[in-house]
């Protein structure tokens, strides 16, 4: 892994943080390292980003992201502005062109939690500060890289670890297996037929694996992907804006459910990941979610501080 003497000679000043993969292996190592020493010195980093002031566009409803990307930039003496798009015009027809050229005149960052990743990458094109993936239908890299830190927190290191995610191929899964292969570790995706995880991400995942030695699996069957896991990890089965097809999928996913038996095939010491919410009963047992081998709560914070690191790397002066 990278040293905090190599960290502070990266320069990612200016840059967006829309995917893992505008980055280096290395600017992602630098990232988590940078996100752990921020956690254990909280002190060290205060006013590091004295009068900057963070917009948050929030076109998808979160808990976390909101919450944490707030806390985040108070805590580095900034300021962070919720920016509902029901409240902003890009929701009575402006378009996102204008919207980032505007807002680039009265901020020095943005965080959007939007829909398709092509109007994060339009957005990032016309704005002239840097803009932040808080989430798109595409990637979620704000979780992965908290993904990233917490496993680091238990590992120390990645490389001969093994991460299974379990369930429906999305945003979530996208980030984690690239971010995961990118640190060498070996990663597997156990989804039903149908649900898989977009098949350019896929190329890509393996594009890198190949390069940093990461094995990866793509199966149909969750009790082949777990052996040897040292962490287990699902999300919801229906996501935001597919409530139509929540019987389908409740139907398509129960054979993934992760609970007990699933657990036990896993490694002894094996963690549960989640990057909530969480629905008990259904992607996960409640025996598993508020079990000993749980770290989904650990997890949840981290993404304040994987944020914090983001937030000083692109916006520090």
């Amino acid at each position: 892994m990278i040293t905090m003497e190599q960290v502070v000679k990266l320069d990612l000043k200016g840059k967006d943080f829309l995917k893992l993969l505008d980055f280096s292996i290395e600017e992602v190592q630098a990232l988590v390292v940078l996100a752990d020493d921020m956690k254990k010195q909280k002190e060290k980093y205060f006013d590091a980003l004295k009068g900057q002031i963070l917009g948050m566009i929030f076109e998808k409803s979160s808990t976390r992201t909101r919450v944490s990307f707030e806390t985040a930039i108070l805590q580095l003496g900034g300021n962070g502005m919720f920016l509902s798009s029901d409240q902003l015009q890009i929701g009575r027809g402006e378009t996102i062109e204008d919207t980032g050229k505007v807002l680039s005149g009265y901020l020095d960052g943005i965080m959007i939690r939007t829909h398709g990743h092509d109007r994060i990458e339009t957005l990032a094109e016309a704005a002239s500060i840097p803009v932040i993936n808080g989430l798109t239908d595409l990637y979620h890299p704000c979780q992965a890289l908290a993904d990233l830190l917490t496993v680091y927190e238990y590992k120390g290191s990645f490389k001969g670890s093994k991460i299974v995610y379990v369930g429906d191929g999305n945003n979530v899964a996208h980030s984690l297996m690239i971010g995961a292969v990118m640190m060498g570790m070996d990663f597997a995706l156990a989804a039903p037929k149908g649900y898989e995880a977009d098949s350019s991400v896929i190329q890509k995942t393996k594009e890198i694996a190949a390069k940093t030695g990461a094995v990866v699996t793509f199966t149909e069957d969750p009790n082949e992907a777990v052996q040897g896991a040292d962490f287990i990890y699902t999300d919801v089965w229906t996501s935001m804006g597919q409530e139509e097809e929540s019987a389908l999928r409740l139907e398509a996913f129960a054979p993934y459910q992760v609970n007990e038996a699933l657990l036990q095939q896993a490694n002894g010491n094996c963690k549960f990941m989640h990057c909530l919410p969480a629905h008990r009963g259904e992607e996960v047992s409640a025996g598993v979610m508020d079990g000993e081998a749980s770290i989904v709560f650990q997890q949840a914070e981290n993404r304040m501080h994987a944020q914090k690191a983001v937030l000083y790397s692109l916006m520090k002066k």
